[in-house]
């Protein structure tokens, strides 16, 4: 038992590692949405790490990238930004993984990706509006009209926050999860051998 746990430990440390070198490699979508919101692909690794180890893992995972990153670059929103962005990530990750715990089969792990990518738009779509936004104005001493204008240059259309959230935040959300969803169908089954746990 002492043995599986250290490995179960070990495994974790070496996905939180790697996901938070992927969370290093960010990328603005400029077509999308105003260039502070980047994407990255550190939630496959994640992801991985949920299906093969569990959901507990998932959540530990998702929790020691974020305080990596935040020791690594630092923080803008005095930590809510953070905050906010663990809660979407969990938000992704548990359901996929407990869907997928059932009965671990690619119908299973696909409509655990589908449901968990969901509840993450709509939630950050709450989180980015309520949250994220309010608290990025306020800490570059930036309006939230100016912070929507920004998205008008992208979308003549956007005028206020909820379209703000309606064609910036959710397609921004929506993209990213259909491509980390498509790149972790893709490498899971090669990966899970090796973090199989050994007795």
């Amino acid at each position: 038992m002492k043995s599986k746990n250290v490995n179960w430990l070990v495994k974790v440390a070496m996905l939180s590692a790697v996901s938070t070198v992927l969370m290093l490699f960010e990328f603005p979508l400029p077509f999308i949405a105003p260039p502070f919101y980047e994407l990255d692909f550190s939630e496959v690794t994640v992801l991985i790490g949920a299906f093969a180890l569990g959901p507990v893992a998932g959540i530990v995972i998702e929790a020691l990238k974020i305080l990596l990153n935040l020791l690594i670059n630092g923080t803008v929103t005095a930590g809510v930004g953070e905050v906010a962005n663990f809660a979407m990530g969990v938000a992704f990750v548990l359901p996929a993984s407990l869907i997928y715990k059932r009965h671990k089969s690619k119908r299973n792990a696909v409509m655990g990706l589908v449901t968990g990518g969901i509840t993450m738009v709509v939630l950050s779509c709450f989180i980015n509006a309520y949250i994220m936004l309010p608290v990025y104005g306020a800490a570059f001493k930036m309006p939230i009209d100016a912070i929507i204008s920004m998205a008008t240059k992208i979308n003549s259309s956007i005028d206020t926050m909820a379209e703000f959230v309606l064609w910036c935040v959710a397609p921004f959300n929506l993209l990213k999860v259909i491509l980390v969803n498509v790149i972790t169908i893709f490498i899971y089954k090669p990966m899970s051998p090796l973090l199989k746990i050994h007795n």
